[in-house]
């Protein structure tokens, strides 16, 4: 008899502050800025996107949008965004 697969949602794994900061470190490494955007909105769902828009002034929709598959989210919308989730963002020289 076949399995019945269900939909798997990361932001569901997210539960605490260390799991979102490796989710997103392992995000910010692979240097694809569509990944990251999609990782950020998966973050932003997991701890609650109507709060994301009211801590960024943003809409639920211009962020959903933003961080989808195909979002295109703006440096700015991308720094507020983090900043609403408490992740920041740093440099290190590559050696």
């Amino acid at each position: 008899m076949a399995e019945k697969l269900t939909t798997y949602d990361p932001a569901a794994a997210l539960v605490d502050s260390e799991e979102i900061a490796f989710f997103m470190a392992d995000a910010l490494e692979t240097g694809d800025a569509a990944y990251i955007a999609k990782a950020l909105g998966i973050v932003a769902r997991a701890k609650g996107m109507t709060q994301i828009a009211k801590d960024t002034g943003l809409s639920r929709e211009q962020l959903y949008r933003s961080f989808s598959e195909t979002g295109n989210p703006t440096l700015k919308t991308t720094l507020a965004v983090m900043r609403a989730l408490g992740i920041d963002l740093t440099a290190k020289v590559h050696a």
